[in-house]
C-alpha cells in the first residue's frame, strides 16, 4: 500500500525542515485522510476544517512518529481518529441533530467510494443510480454509532486490517470484529428499510 522507505525518508526530509518534503506529504495523504473525516462529519466544510487540523497536529507531532511501532498510516490514522473524537465530544449535541440530516457535498474529494471506482462506460441512468447508492449508504453511515461507524469506516472503506485498526482504537482485535460485524449488521439493517420505503 505504502511504500515505508520512501515514507519515511520524506519524514525525515521534513523533521530537517524540507518544505518540499512536507508538501509531498501532504498531497500524499490528503485524500484519505479528508474521507475519513467527511464519512465521520458528513459535511464538506467540516470535513475541510477537520483536515487541516489533523494536519496541524501531524505537522507538530512528526517527530514523535515512530517507524519501529507502527506504520506511517496507522500514525496519520491515529491522529485522525483521535482528533475526530474529540471534535465529535465537543459538538455531540449538534452532530447528533445534523448528521440526520446532512446530504452528501458535491466537493470532487468527497465524492462516494463507488463513484471514485465505477466504470465510466456505464450509461448515464447507471451513473446516477451508482451516485444514489452512495449517498443513500452516506446518509445510512451517519446514523451509526461513533463506535460502529469508524469501525466500518476503517476497513471496509480505508481498507484498514483488523491489527492496524486495533492499534489505531486502541482495543484489541475481537473487539473491532465485534464493532465491525455489529457496524455492517446496522447498515444493512438501515440500508433495508430505506429500500424498503423505496420499492
Amino acid at each position: 500500500m505504502e511504500d515505508a522507505q520512501v515514507v519515511n525518508l520524506l519524514v525525515r526530509r521534513c523533521i530537517s525542515g524540507d518544505a518540499a518534503a512536507w508538501q509531498e506529504i501532504v498531497q500524499r495523504y490528503h485524500r484519505r485522510i479528508y474521507s475519513i473525516c467527511y464519512r465521520f462529519a458528513g459535511s464538506a466544510d467540516d470535513a475541510q476544517d477537520l483536515t487541516q487540523e489533523v494536519f496541524i497536529k501531524m505537522y507538530r507531532t512528526l517527530s514523535s512518529y515512530d517507524v519501529e511501532r507502527s506504520g506511517f498510516m496507522t500514525w496519520v490514522t491515529t491522529i485522525t481518529r483521535n482528533l475526530l473524537v474529540d471534535h465529535f465530544r465537543k459538538s455531540k449535541q449538534d452532530r447528533i441533530t445534523d448528521s440526520l440530516d446532512a446530504t452528501p457535498s458535491e466537493h470532487e474529494d468527497s465524492m462516494p467510494l463507488v463513484e471514485q471506482i465505477q466504470d465510466k462506460s456505464l450509461p448515464p441512468d447507471s451513473r446516477v443510480q451508482s451516485r444514489e447508492t452512495g449517498e443513500t449508504v452516506h446518509r445510512a453511515l451517519q446514523k451509526l454509532s461513533p463506535d460502529l461507524r469508524e469501525a466500518v469506516i476503517l476497513r471496509d472503506l480505508q481498507d484498514l486490517d483488523y491489527r492496524e485498526i486495533a492499534t489505531v482504537l486502541k482495543v484489541p482485535e475481537g473487539t473491532v470484529k465485534s464493532r465491525i460485524n455489529r457496524g455492517r449488521a446496522e447498515l444493512a439493517r438501515l440500508l433495508q428499510r430505506t429500500y424498503g420505503q423505496v420499492m
